[in-house]
Formats: structure tokens, C-alpha cells, sequence
């Protein structure tokens, strides 16, 4: 897993923000949760032929 973090600001339409963080209150998630599972599915569907490391790389079909 990551052993470091980075900052990463975004802007976004405050009525968008709202019920973001509304949605995310009623599932008991942060919002910086919801972004980083947000961010590593991207990249998981995006990363084309980039090797990437082992704890990003998609879990294996019925390993939960």
C-alpha cells in the first residue's frame, strides 16, 4: 500500500460539492475516500500497457 500521500485540490461547482458530500455522509465515507477509490479505479481501467504496482493492480475475481 502507499506509504506517502500528496495533496490534491480540484474545484467544483458548490452545489455539486454539496450533495457529494452529503451522499458520501449517508455511506459513513469521506469524501478524500471516495476521491482516492475514485482515482485507483481510474487508473486500474485506464493504464493501458503501464506496469503498475502490485497494490493497484485489479484484485483477482472471488479473492473477497
Amino acid at each position: 500500500m502507499e506509504s506517502r500521500t500528496a495533496r490534491l485540490t480540484i474545484l467544483i461547482d458548490p452545489e455539486k460539492k454539496r450533495i457529494f458530500e452529503e451522499i458520501c455522509a449517508a455511506n459513513d465515507l469521506t469524501p478524500s475516500q471516495v476521491v482516492r477509490r475514485l482515482v485507483r479505479q481510474y487508473i486500474i481501467e485506464h493504464a493501458g500497457e503501464r506496469e503498475l504496482p502490485a497494490w493497484l493492480k485489479p484484485a483477482a475475481k472471488g479473492s473477497d
